[in-house]
């Protein structure tokens, strides 16, 4: 294996995780052709083929799956080799790369990351924003280190990591003074016809908040649906209707945005997971973040529920 190609390697590897040579090529910068020119010398030097067609695409093979699984060891470990000689550097913090989902309120997820600016090394955030999805294809891609988000990653695929859940927190509705005032008798048969701020149906919470509004039987009126939790938090912060968020923040939404709580939404909660890739050697910050247990009010429990599931896009 003395003669093995990285750049060659490299080519499958970014193809397999994005699914197809078109996207891979996009996400190079190269033309289609080159793809498929280094695919078929990487196989002709390993002496098997790596893709199948499979319709109008291509699937991998068993000698590619096989590949594949220590492609993204040697490249997860090409991170984390960069990462510890950077750190040698006193001059160098050290990273962590951060998807924050657009749904996650960003309170909640500066909440959760306090721990690991409170460590004792140099650390420094780098934090992006972005849907589920194509967070997870950016980390599947290494361009992230970690990924915040309301669910888990889902079963299936190539790609090994972990999705650990650092907690529950109990929702309720919050809104203007006035807002509360005219609505807090009867709560939450009030709500019937009352103006509502809720989250796109592509969130996780909208679905328990969706149910809960089914069980106590009323009719709100819903003028607002937003994927991005700030979006939707500064809306509710104009007075113009309630908003749901973690009743952990109620201190901080009330400082920050000048709301109220009107009530808890008795079985809503928010999920949060942090989604990472297996390596041998796992990122230091993201070991505090997965160790720490949320220390404030409004917060569930934290099982120790670290497990590894597969989230690659399929080929």
């Amino acid at each position: 294996m003395s003669n093995l190609n990285y750049k060659h390697l490299h080519y499958f590897w970014v193809v397999a995780h994005e699914g197809s040579m078109t996207r891979a090529a996009e996400r190079l910068g190269v033309a289609v052709q080159t793809i498929s020119g280094q695919l078929s010398l990487l196989e002709r030097s390993l002496g098997k083929a790596l893709f199948v067609s499979q319709g109008r695409g291509l699937a991998l093979s068993d000698a590619g799956r096989a590949a594949l699984g220590y492609a993204d060891q040697i490249f997860q470990l090409g991170e984390a080799l960069q990462e510890a000689v950077r750190a040698q550097d006193s001059g160098n913090a050290l990273r962590l790369r951060t998807g924050i989902s657009d749904g996650i309120p960003k309170l909640l997820a500066y909440r959760l990351l306090a721990s690991v600016l409170a460590m004792p090394e140099d650390v420094r955030l780098i934090c992006s924003e972005g849907g589920f999805e194509p967070l997870l294809g950016e980390l599947a891609l290494h361009h992230l280190d970690l990924v915040l988000t309301d669910r888990p990653a889902p079963v299936g695929g190539n790609l090994k990591v972990f999705s650990t859940h650092l907690g529950e927190f109990s929702a309720g509705l919050f809104g203007s003074a006035a807002l509360v005032e005219h609505y807090l008798e009867g709560y939450p048969e009030s709500l019937n016809a009352a103006p509502l701020f809720l989250p796109t149906r592509q969130s996780a919470l909208r679905g328990r908040i969706d149910r809960w509004i089914e069980s106590i039987g009323i009719r709100p009126r819903i003028i607002g649906e937003f994927q991005d939790s700030a979006l939707l938090t500064t809306f509710g912060r104009a007075g113009l209707g309630f908003f749901p968020a973690p009743l952990a923040l109620t201190d901080q939404i009330a400082e920050q945005l000048a709301a109220r709580l009107l009530g808890e939404m008795a079985g809503v909660s928010e999920q949060i997971y942090a989604i990472s890739n297996e390596r041998r050697i796992r990122h230091p910050a993201i070991e505090v973040l997965c160790s720490s247990s949320p220390s404030f009010p409004g917060t569930s429990s934290v099982p120790d529920d670290a497990h590894r599931q597969a989230a690659a896009p399929q080929v």
